[in-house]
């Protein structure tokens, strides 16, 4: 029996119509619905694993590929730039096509990715000069499963989890993605002593991208369930792709949530990705930069786990992300001072994880609030256009910091590895880093407002429902 039939799992509501014509309504919840969290989960996991996969040891995978470091970057900047146009046909496949189909396509795309991968370090394939571009082929397809892979949690949420479990649910599979971040802090260096690790670390990478494929392949049915968890299911996608993209283009709130938390995004996206050569010119190990990864995601997930607890409690959506922002402003400012000296191992741990406690906190609870501000607009569009926004301005501060950076002539205590490029001052790209944060905290601060638009229908739709119940029974009294 594959219904959970115990609890508030199961709602029986009376349809409005003549009394011959009347039938109960049933809202139910299926344990099948854990089964697809974990598919999504394990993959959101290994899709971020794959995008982080060098940046922890950028320096010796430029020496083994006899590459520059910006080249090495463009493995990480290559999944913002086909994001941005894939990200739009993403959410047309979820909003369209059904979440079944998204998950299936995103899987397959990350496991073909993550084997082509490991074609540039096989020594029998002999592809000479061309291992570079097997690696960034397989990297390119990985690239294209992450839209489908990120917008899939609000859509899993909104049909399958009860109103109860929605922010919970999208809580868990949001946070696996910086769960997969924080893999490749901690594997990468730990698999990475020396260049000739590379292959084994391309191997192991492969593993959880393959047994997500398998899952996802043999254990995926059904694009929605039988019968909806919930009263907001039941008009999941409602509006039809490119009417909904019209009203969210058109909603205020909508964009200046748009625009701020995808811009919070982006810079989560190059603290990541340039973390190591940020740390290492003031002479920082790369296992140091791994653990500062590891601790911005680790508390990270924990704040998003209890901001989660809280919000599917209190509904204070608004309030919780205006919170956050402010302090991860604070915490980006306290970095970007910080990382200038040397020898201040403590310090810098700690802001690393208060960084990822207020700012990874947010990503769960603002891809509710979007769905929210933009109801009935189908959530793959509306989590889809973030994304889509996070992308564009990942893009332009990546390469607006990397532009801002300065060659260093002599650098003593440099951990970098100089062969290829040589060590970079990063002290001006972290400050402008820094000071967009601020700004943009201030902007969402000052000027986001709106209702809660799918709770509020919730609410009508029950309110309607129990007065006809109670207009029905009444002449039996």
């Amino acid at each position: 029996m594959d219904e959970e039939t115990t609890g508030d799992s199961e709602t029986l509501l009376e349809r409005p119509g003549p009394a011959e014509l009347r039938k109960p309504v049933l809202f139910r919840t299926y344990r099948r619905r854990w089964f697809l969290l974990v598919v999504i989960c394990l993959l959101n996991c290994s899709n971020a694993m794959l995008w982080l996969t060098f940046a922890p040891v950028a320096d010796k995978t430029a020496a083994y590929f006899h590459i520059s470091m910006d080249t090495i970057n463009w493995l990480s900047l290559v999944y913002l730039l086909i994001s941005i146009p894939f990200g739009l046909v993403a959410t047309w496949i979820l909003d369209t096509v059904g979440l079944k189909c998204a998950v299936i396509l995103s899987a397959w795309l990350n496991m073909v990715g993550s084997v082509i991968r490991t074609f540039s370090v096989i020594s029998f394939l002999s592809l000479g000069s061309l291992t570079y571009t097997y690696l960034f082929i397989g990297q390119c397809l990985c690239a294209l499963a992450q839209p489908l892979v990120i917008f899939s949690p609000t859509k899993l949420a909104a049909l399958w989890f009860p109103d109860h479990q929605r922010a919970t649910a999208n809580m868990i599979s949001s946070m696996s993605n910086p769960l997969g971040i924080l893999i490749a802090n901690l594997l990468s260096p730990t698999l990475v002593s020396e260049e000739k690790d590379i292959p084994r670390m391309l191997g192991l990478y492969a593993i959880p991208a393959v047994t997500a494929c398998i899952l996802a392949t043999v254990g995926v049915h059904d694009k929605v369930p039988p019968t909806p968890p919930s009263a907001s299911a039941t008009h999941s996608t409602s509006q039809p792709f490119f009417k909904g993209l019209k009203m969210l283009l058109r909603n205020k709130p909508y964009v200046i949530l748009m625009v701020c938390f995808g811009a919070g995004i982006g810079m989560f996206t190059c603290f990541s990705a340039l973390l190591e050569q940020i740390l290492c010119v003031r002479g920082y190990s790369n296992f140091f930069a791994g653990l500062n990864g590891a601790l911005f995601t680790v508390f990270g997930l924990l704040g998003a786990f209890l901001l989660g607890l809280y919000v599917d409690k209190t509904r204070k959506f608004i309030e919780s992300t205006k919170v956050c922002f402010c302090l991860t402003a604070l915490a980006s400012i306290a970095f970007a001072v910080m990382s200038q000296f040397r020898n201040q191992a403590f310090p810098l741990a700690l802001i690393s994880s208060l960084f990822g406690f207020f700012g990874f906190s947010i990503y769960p609870v603002a891809m509710e609030l979007a769905v929210e501000c933009s109801y009935p607009v189908g959530e793959g569009t509306s989590t889809g256009l973030i994304f889509v926004s996070s992308q564009i301005q990942g893009v332009i501060l990546m390469l607006l910091l990397q532009a801002l950076t300065v060659q260093i002539s002599s650098a003593p205590f440099s951990t970098c590895d100089i062969e290829e490029g040589g060590a970079l001052d990063w002290t001006v790209p972290t400050l402008v880093m820094a000071g967009a944060c601020s700004v943009v905290a201030c902007f969402y601060v000052i000027f986001f407002h709106t209702d809660y638009k799918r709770l509020r229908a919730e609410a009508s739709n029950a309110a309607s429902i129990n007065k006809i119940g109670t207009e029905a029974t009444a002449p039996e009294a």
